[in-house]
């Protein structure tokens, strides 16, 4: 695995692949990776001829009061298991390489960007949308691969590359959860033993919904409150948000018809973790 820290070296390394015909993979993350990160490596091996994986914990999408400083970093881990899944590039640029001296550019996609997550984290999605237009430009890829625990964050990527004619395919990649129910995040390596045990109110409160539509539930408020109601019952738990909303246009649901995203986020203690499902009726 070869690994690349500039921008330069990685543009050359992708014109030296497409020049022998080979189609690139990308999958981009933030680093401390775990399996649903190399569910999305084994996807683009599966799917393309070489893979790249991005390291960047990106400045841009974190608020001021949020923990990039102390968002969990460990690249010789992170090196090894890719490595170890044959991942051909890992791409893993300084902060200056992404934001040089006097970089004032950045990527909005309006109508998207300010709900759910975005609400609570304002500016969030601005720095996602921006870093990943970079990297899609910098790699090049043929298709790039996200997992379906960032739902708002893969509509507005999606959003984003048809909107500039991106020549790149998104593709969404099942949620992978521990198992006794919680998605994976690296995230979860903040949450001391009873903020684990309690984090499992999200999966509960999500299983909880879907049986309630397979029994025919269709009213999307009745349906929030009864989420609600499920994590409000753990006194660990405070929620930023739970919705039920259309997933192309995340406007709220006024009932539950054709297909419907069910999305959370709670905090436990100070660390805000995310979930949802996706419910087709």
């Amino acid at each position: 695995m070869k690994i690349v820290r500039t921008v330069a070296e990685m543009r050359i390394l992708a014109r030296q692949w497409r020049r022998e015909g080979r189609g690139i993979g990308f999958v981009p993350t933030m680093g401390y990776l775990h399996e649903g990160h190399l569910s999305l490596v084994r996807e683009s091996k599966a799917r393309t001829d070489v893979t790249v994986v991005n390291i960047f914990v990106n400045p841009t999408q974190f608020g001021p009061n949020e923990d990039f400083k102390k968002y969990p970093r460990d690249l010789e881990k992170d090196a090894a298991y890719l490595q170890a899944a044959g991942v051909d590039a890992l791409f893993h640029p300084d902060a200056a390489e992404i934001y040089p001296p006097g970089y004032r550019t950045y990527v909005e996609v309006e109508g998207l960007q300010d709900k759910l997550c975005g609400r609570s984290r304002p500016g969030h999605f601005r720095g996602v949308a921006t870093v990943v237009l970079k990297l899609f430009d910098i790699v090049g890829p043929d298709r790039a691969f996200f997992g379906a625990k960032d739902a708002q964050q893969v509509l507005i990527i999606r959003r984003m590359a048809v909107d500039l004619d991106l020549d790149v395919e998104v593709v969404t990649c099942p949620l992978v959860r521990e198992p006794d129910g919680l998605a994976l995040s690296s995230r979860n390596a903040y949450l001391g033993p009873a903020e684990r045990k309690a984090a499992l109110v999200l999966s509960t409160g999500l299983r909880w919904a879907e049986k309630a539509v397979a029994a025919g539930e269709r009213d999307a408020g009745r349906l929030v409150a009864g989420i609600r109601s499920i994590i409000e019952a753990e006194p660990l738990a405070r929620i930023d948000y739970v919705e039920a909303v259309d997933p192309e246009t995340l406007d709220p649901a006024a009932d539950l018809r054709g297909e419907v995203l069910v999305a959370l986020a709670v905090f436990f203690g100070k660390t805000r973790l995310i979930d949802n499902v996706r419910l087709h009726l």
